[in-house]
């Protein structure tokens, strides 16, 4: 996991000319989690090893995190999710790389939260779409805080619901994205006491 974020790292401080890290926050434990409400019983899932890395200087943000990060209330809804579905032995992450649109880094200055809009690639189950999600951020004790939620259709990730369950499973899962970012204190670290 390391490794990824420190790629992630360099991947967002590559051409950026200033060593100054300004406008850049980074996490290694942000939380994404789902939900899907069926007839059966609701599916909900939350995964809190998320690495994701902010730069308000150039409007970039990426992500990524391991499938099996995911953790449910059963163990077989586990089991199914990473073996039948997200096939996570096959498709182990998941990553989003994209950008603000039309938000400046000034607007943090301002107590509260800041509507944004996000744009980018999310690459699941092995197949990649451009995705645009409506999003919050907001400066708050020195931590950025992002949140973000948004549909995610399995039919568009190729992801196969076996036919016994088709019609109790719901097709679109609601994504739910909340991130508490730290400053970078340096091309490669972060803020001292993390």
């Amino acid at each position: 996991m390391q490794t990824l974020l420190l790629l992630l790292l360099v991947l967002l401080l590559r051409g950026v000319p200033s060593a100054h890290a300004q406008g850049r926050y980074l996490t290694k434990t942000g939380l994404i989690s789902f939900f899907s409400a069926t007839p059966i019983e609701d599916i909900e899932a939350r995964n809190q090893q998320v690495a994701a890395v902010l730069d308000f200087g150039t409007g970039q943000l990426a992500f990524s995190l391991l499938i099996k990060g995911f953790v449910f209330k059963r163990t077989l809804m586990q089991e199914h999710f990473n073996e039948n579905y997200l096939e996570s032995d096959k498709y182990p992450k998941a990553t989003f790389t994209g950008h603000f649109l039309e938000f400046e880094a000034s607007q943090l200055a301002t107590a509260g939260a800041h509507p944004a809009q996000v744009e980018g690639d999310l690459t699941l189950h092995g197949v990649t779409r451009h995705i645009r999600v409506p999003a919050t951020v907001e400066l708050r004790g020195g931590q950025l805080l992002a949140q973000a939620t948004f549909p995610v259709a399995s039919a568009d990730y190729n992801i196969e619901i076996p036919l016994l369950v088709r019609n109790s499973i719901a097709k679109i899962i609601s994504v739910h994205v909340d991130l508490a970012c730290l400053p970078v204190a340096g091309a490669v670290g972060i803020a001292p006491g993390r």
